[in-house]
């Protein structure tokens, strides 16, 4: 190969006929997985690429969309389209309406992948919270606190919401928060009938210590009882995921 010639990449070579437009985003999805690909880089056209897969140009474009929708490729006109740089929220559509379409509709197993969730954030934010972090997390606390103070249900759900972020935040692990994210999405309507249940209960000091306890771990890096802190919390203590 002469210098400066283009290096043909692996992933411009003809697909066969079934299932054209899946392959096509499968031919992409391992050229980014493999790096022939980057974040940032600019795509053949769709005239290029239909003529080194060797399909139709409808084809290339059903999957460019698809692809678009899932906030893996942008469309920059008229410069063309490129690889996502980053995350994108559309990137975590796909997994949300895998778990809410799930047939299985296990309570169990959305209990036990909060927990999973909340354990490994907790042990990282833990580990690399910086000073920054532990401020922005006590002023998400204090108005939590002020909040469950207040009897307002909606805005407990949605400062004890801000909190939770708060910790993904210092956990500093982009993945696991945007998993965060997501299974607070999946749980919300069962975090609010516990929240709900713990103000009208009286129990608003138990859930103000929870939250100070959680706290008190991240600030002072006290892993040896984040487990037991997370088990026996409020939100798994009321087995509320069962009502």
């Amino acid at each position: 190969m002469e210098v400066g010639e283009p290096v043909e990449k692996s992933f411009l070579r003809p697909i066969d006929n079934t299932s054209i437009v899946q392959q096509v985003i499968d031919r992409l999805t391992y050229a980014m997985i493999y790096k022939e690909l980057r974040p940032g880089d600019k795509l053949p056209t769709e005239m290029e690429l239909a003529a080194s897969f060797g399909v139709g140009r409808n084809s290339i474009r059903e999957a460019i969309k698809i692809l678009v929708s899932f906030g893996v490729l942008d469309i920059r006109r008229p410069e063309g389209t490129f690889v996502a740089n980053g995350f994108s929220d559309k990137m975590i559509n796909p997994l949300l309406y895998g778990i809410i379409l799930d047939q299985s509709d296990s309570i169990d197993s959305l209990k036990e992948l909060r927990e999973w969730v909340d354990l490994g954030i907790l042990e990282l934010a833990i580990e690399k919270a910086a000073p920054e972090d532990i401020f922005q997390l006590e002023d998400q606390l204090n108005k939590l606190l002020a909040a469950i103070g207040g009897g307002n249900v909606q805005k407990v759900f949605i400062t004890d919401d801000h909190f939770h972020e708060a910790i993904s935040v210092a956990a500093h692990n982009s993945l696991l928060a945007q998993i965060a994210r997501l299974v607070r999405t999946l749980t919300s309507e069962m975090r609010m009938h516990t929240i709900t249940n713990m103000i009208k209960n009286g129990k608003g000091d138990e859930l103000k210590q929870a939250h100070e306890n959680l706290f008190n771990i991240v600030k002072d890096k006290n892993d040896t009882s984040a487990r037991k802190l997370l088990v026996e919390g409020y939100f798994y203590r009321y087995n509320t995921l069962r009502k």
